[in-house]
């Protein structure tokens, strides 16, 4: 890495990237190699010798040999700062990025790494001396509720850890200002409920997503019924959160390890779903059938990451039932981005129709979900998409552009979950459960 700027004027620009894994980021320490901050524990970081985006990438596969499943996420407003020590004046690009696995092979210019969460970079009783505005640095890309809100590309799984990560990273942020600001326990619970009341609103379609914030909140101590509780601080969410990252990664493994079972021979699927996506590979089906998933094309991805570990065909979402009708299909898998307590499940739009025809023929419908995307509500919202991806011209038209449906209950074989196969009536119970994490809310 060598050590050129874009000028005095303008600062010294460099690259930092956080790469996430499992809800944890990887932190590096930096080496005598290098010629600042030597010891010290920061991302993926080197001089922006020409476009930061382009930058970045060569650092993340120079710096920690990781270049197949990495994935961009998002980058951040630049962070300015000046170091009197050093007399320099810094320009920091952050981004991040998403990593399928932990296997870094460090270069010379680190001599250790850890995943953590990214809120220990604030502990102050941690021995790691992070370089200058790690923290301001992470908070640029670190998911919002806004970003959670305006994703249309990731699956509910996926955001619902999203929302736990924003819970965690303000509750941490609460903790490591108690040293400054001193203990305020109903004053951080006041505002981590408002936070956590915005997340729950954010995609009211995905029920994991506030079952998941809603157990958070629970477990921490929000729970009307027990009156001697202390009032619940920050420390006590932070907890929770946490835990409760790790509950739903494990809950969303052992969800695709009972579908895997069931998924042999010929599989239809469609959009792009992370836990259906996980049982394809555990289980390799002999070949599977993707219809492509309009407008995103989710469907496209997929087939292009199973391309490797089996035989793929993939179609227009109109050719779906022709292919149960005309192909050897032994089973549909789909997600779900909500189960109704009748059974009934809401999905990408598109399943509702795949899931009718492959009951015309005869071929069993397997939808693969944690338990807590089970919605505790009789009605989901449904959300729509961009009118102008349908039909962007200038005659009067009116257009539909439904991103979700409802399948009904008795075109879906069984749910597999964490618990193993459910069928209908056994979701309401589950949902009975989670209705009852509600109560935080009346704290």
């Amino acid at each position: 890495m060598s050590e050129l700027s874009n000028g005095e004027d303008a600062g010294t620009h460099v690259v930092t990237a956080f790469l996430r894994n499992r809800g944890e980021v990887l932190l590096l320490r930096r080496s005598d190699a290098v010629g600042t901050y030597a010891g010290q524990w920061g991302g993926v970081s080197g001089f922006a010798e020409g476009n930061p985006d382009e930058q970045v990438r060569r650092e993340i596969r120079e710096e920690t040999g990781l270049e197949d499943g990495v994935s961009f996420v998002r980058s951040g407003r630049p962070v300015e700062f000046a170091d009197a020590d050093l007399e320099r004046e810094w320009v920091v690009h952050p981004s991040l990025f998403d990593c399928e696995n932990r296997d870094v092979d460090l270069s010379e210019e680190h001599d250790a790494l850890e995943w953590v969460p990214p809120t220990e970079i604030l502990d102050p009783e941690s021995d790691r001396e992070t370089v200058p505005k790690l923290w301001t640095a992470y908070e640029r890309v670190a998911p919002t509720v806004r970003s959670i809100a305006a994703d249309d590309e990731r699956g509910a799984a996926y955001l619902s850890i999203r929302a736990l990560e924003v819970l965690r990273d303000r509750a941490g942020l609460l903790v490591a200002e108690r040293a400054e600001y001193g203990d305020d326990p109903e004053g951080e619970r006041d505002e981590l409920a408002e936070l956590a009341g915005r997340l729950l609103e954010a995609r009211p379609s995905m029920a994991v997503l506030r079952n998941r914030v809603n157990r958070a909140m629970a477990d921490a101590g929000g729970d009307s019924a027990d009156e001697d509780r202390a009032p619940t601080g920050a420390p006590t969410v932070l907890e929770s959160a946490l835990a409760g990252i790790d509950r739903a990664l494990e809950a969303d493994e052992e969800a695709a390890g009972t579908a895997a079972d069931l998924l042999e021979g010929s599989i239809a699927t469609l959009s792009r779903s992370g836990t259906v996506l996980e049982a394809l590979r555990d289980d390799s089906p002999s070949r599977v059938f993707v219809a492509e998933s309009r407008p995103a094309r989710e469907g496209v991805a997929v087939a292009e990451e199973l391309a490797d570990e089996c035989s793929v065909t993939l179609h227009t979402d109109a050719a779906a039932a022709h292919v149960l009708a005309s192909e050897d299909v032994d089973r549909v898998a789909v997600g779900a981005d909500a189960i109704r307590p009748d059974g009934a499940v809401v999905n990408k739009t598109g399943t509702r129709a795949l899931a009718i025809a492959a009951a015309r023929e005869g071929v069993p419908v397997t939808v693969v979900a944690a338990t807590d995307k089970i919605s505790t509500r009789e009605e989901v919202n449904l959300e729509s998409g961009d009118r102008s991806a349908v039909y962007d011209g200038e005659a009067g038209i009116d257009v539909v552009n439904p991103t979700f449906d409802v399948t009904p209950a008795d075109c879906v074989t069984e749910v597999a979950t964490e618990r193993g196969r459910l069928e209908a009536e056994d979701v309401a119970d589950v949902a009975e459960e989670l209705r009852a994490l509600e109560g935080w809310r009346d704290a």
